[in-house]
């Protein structure tokens, strides 16, 4: 650590540096007293054993929102915050600079767990120095399922949660807090995970399907009636449930059980996942009765869907219970709310069932976000919808919303050595209404690169666009597109990534790379090579670090991970979901050079930028040169500027974004997307005459605006310069 820069965390808390109106954490006693002894009762895993049920009461969400409820509510640091509008530039500024971390996949140091070493005092100096501001936990409480007497694993990476206590596996409650406490010595934020649209099937869902209180009204579950069970599939013996077909889908809509089909199937499978919906075999009843139910799921089948309007509230209760715990009691300062988009499900008279862009889910959206800011927070969304969904839900909602449009759009940029399509959705962003510093500009993520491009599937399917001197509708574009990235990223010329559904390609931004340079196979990269690799890397960065928003990336873009052979991950990947390759284990710190794993089992992956020590102490190393991008980045308030133009460009390879500062100064990122020198020409009706044009890297005057409005300039193989106008 710099002897120059002391930091105590031991002497501020959370609560006294960033939210002195929020409430102090709750008490455990009192929220945990009803958890009573950890041994499993006697007795068959059932409704007729009362102890089961009180088992399974004793560990759902639901009761715990029930306690969380009874300390928040009547409290007067409940009213300290204004709550009804989102501020997205407000979140910017207090955290603009993101790491995004994946649970699963993190080395931990040794006789840490992955709480523990999040919450590293080196770990945050290293943080410090680079400019990260926020760490994202990703999800770290319990998820995956009950089964009998059983905790069954997760099916979706623990986004498919089952309770409010953090999973062992991670670490505690105490790690949280002590996470928190580190961030705010460095002026950091730690941000947490709920997942409005869904949860596992853990003591909420059984309870539900038992027929207990008002459980059921959590979920979009309809009780079928015997008489017309033979219109259910047969579940299989040891099963829990059974995915029904399209005709028992439209059976069951034409019988007035179900909405039926929906606008479309995510994670569509033949033999897996044919419809949203999904029936349970007969389960009795606490009531003693029998019922087969029929439940949605968006996702996968250990998903249940929650439904945001039964006259219980329950799934709302249960939520906002979640995100009261989480910001009270842990201490998080803000929210990722996951699958958000979903929220509110509607039958309609012809065609499919209205699923995306529902009002209801709007109104969620605002409840939960409201919430959070009452509490002193901020939320942010991943919203793949159109861009007219991300800025409706932005008006009232999250604060932050994931750029969903962009993404796809600037890896196509590399891939082709063409910014038309990214130049046409940062427009169509901007003249939907959608501020750019609303956005959340990342690299990787856990996740695959989404390219469904839903706002030219879907709303806009038939709308006319230009592009590359055609005009073409919008799902014909968006087909274009996917067919380019597929066909440049993924097959027999970089058979190291690979499709996931029809979502996307499971990749880490270095194989995106690999992939448009032409490398074949990764066992025979040299030096040259991840030289090349890191330039275009670096080059992203800037790309989504130099304009408005908050920029995020993750530990697999730090140490420039590759993804792992599939054959280490093989069980994994079996039934489909091939996003473990991008998840390979990483060691930020190089805590644990021997591990092969992480300690939740997911292979290390291949690093090609080396730990973060090492980097911090090579001037020439990625995390470096990334730091002086986010150092530009901060002295310059770029994170807050107002976007004015993406123009026109000289070079198919180019992109020019225009800035106006805080302090009324015009400002411009340059940006060569081609492994070629290129001799620019930067026009925008923005640039003042006569100016100035200084490179914000070096602080030297590389040109002058012309009385054209425009000023020549070279740029190098995947170079980005960050320029100011003076005079």
């Amino acid at each position: 650590m710099d002897p120059e820069v002391q930091h105590e965390p031991s002497e501020i808390t959370y609560d006294e540096k960033f939210y002195p109106a929020r409430p102090r954490p709750l008490k455990p006693s009192v929220r945990r007293a009803h958890r009573g002894a950890t041994s499993i009762p006697a007795g068959d895993a059932d409704a007729s054993n009362p102890e089961y049920v009180a088992w399974l009461t004793a560990q759902s969400m639901l009761q715990d929102a029930k306690l969380i409820a009874e300390q928040l509510s009547g409290k007067g640091s409940m009213w300290q915050n204004p709550y009804a509008d989102p501020n997205p530039r407000g979140a910017v500024e207090r955290a603009a600079v993101w790491f995004t971390a994946y649970p699963i996949s993190l080395i931990a140091a040794p006789g840490k767990s992955f709480l523990g070493t999040l919450g590293d005092e080196e770990l945050w100096q290293a943080f410090s120095e680079i400019g990260v501001t926020a760490v994202h936990t990703g999800p770290v409480k319990e998820a995956g399922g009950i089964h009998g007497w059983r905790p069954t694993p997760s099916v979706d990476g623990h986004f498919d949660r089952v309770s409010m206590q953090i999973d062992p596996a991670f670490g505690t409650e105490e790690e949280f807090r002590r996470l928190c406490t580190v961030a705010a010595a460095y002026e950091g934020t730690v941000i947490d995970d709920i997942v409005p649209g869904h949860t596992g099937k853990g003591a909420d869902f059984r309870l539900a399907e038992m027929a207990v209180s008002d459980y059921p009204g959590i979920y979009h579950m309809v009780e079928i009636e015997p008489e017309d069970w033979h219109l259910l599939p047969r579940v299989r013996a040891g099963a829990d449930s059974v995915n029904i077909d399209a005709e028992s889908e439209a059976n069951l809509a034409r019988a007035g059980y179900i909405v039926g089909q929906l606008q479309r199937v995510i994670f569509y499978e033949m033999g897996v996942k044919e419809t949203n919906w999904s029936a349970t075999p007969v389960i009795t009843g606490v009531d003693g009765k029998d019922r087969r139910w029929v439940y949605l799921h968006y996702f996968k089948a250990g998903q249940p869907s929650i439904n945001w309007l039964d006259p219980s509230f329950a799934g709302m209760r249960l939520v906002i219970g979640d995100a009261c715990h989480s910001i009270a009691d842990l201490g998080a300062g803000a929210l990722r709310l996951d699958a958000n988009g979903f929220l509110g499900v509607e039958r309609r008279t012809e065609g499919p069932g209205w699923s995306e862009g529902h009002p209801l889910s709007e109104a969620a959206n605002h409840l939960i976000a409201s919430v959070v800011r009452k509490m002193g927070g901020f939320t942010f969304q991943e919203l793949n919808l159109t861009i007219d969904d991300i800025k409706a839900m932005g008006t009232s909602g999250a604060d932050l919303s994931y750029d969903f449009i962009n993404r796809p759009a600037y890896q196509h940029a590399l891939v082709m050595g063409n910014t038309e399509f990214l130049r046409l959705t940062m427009n169509l962003s901007r003249d939907h209404g959608v501020d750019p510093a609303s956005l959340v500009h990342a690299l990787q993520n856990h996740d695959e690169m989404t390219f469904e491009l839903i706002h030219f599937a879907t709303l806009h399917r038939e709308d006319e666009f230009s592009y590359c001197g055609d005009v073409l509708k919008g799902g014909d574009l968006g087909d274009q597109i996917r067919a380019e990235l597929t066909d440049r990223l993924t097959g027999r010329w970089a058979p190291y990534n690979r499709t996931f559904t029809t979502n996307g390609i499971a990749c880490t931004t270095a194989s995106v790379i690999t992939a448009s340079l032409g490398i074949r196979d990764l066992d025979r990269m040299d030096e040259s090579d991840v030289e090349t690799v890191k330039r275009a890397h670096l080059m992203l960065a800037a790309y989504n670090a130099l304009q408005p928003g908050v920029f995020a990336l993750s530990g697999w873009d730090l140490l420039g991970v590759l993804p792992i052979p599939a054959d280490e991950v093989s069980e994994l990947i079996r039934e489909g979901d091939t996003r473990w390759i991008n998840r390979g284990a990483h060691d930020l710190m190089g805590a644990s050079p021997d591990a092969t794993r992480s300690e939740s089992g997911i292979p290390r992956g291949r690093s090609l930028y080396g730990t973060l020590p090492d980097q911090l102490s090579d001037p020439s190393s990625f995390a470096r040169q990334l730091g002086r991008i986010i150092d530009i980045r901060s002295r310059f308030g770029i994170a807050t500027a107002q976007q004015l133009d993406v123009p026109s460009v000289s070079h198919k390879a180019l992109l020019v974004l225009v800035h106006q500062l805080g302090d009324g100064s015009i400002q411009s990122t340059v940006i060569n997307f081609s492994p070629d020198e290129v001799q620019a020409t930067v026009i925008s009706k923005h640039l003042t005459v006569g100016a100035s044009v200084i490179n914000l890297f070096t602080d030297d005057e590389i040109a002058v605006v012309d009385e054209l409005g425009g000023f020549p300039m070279t740029l190098q193989p995947y170079e980005a310069v960050p320029v100011i106008l003076r005079g």
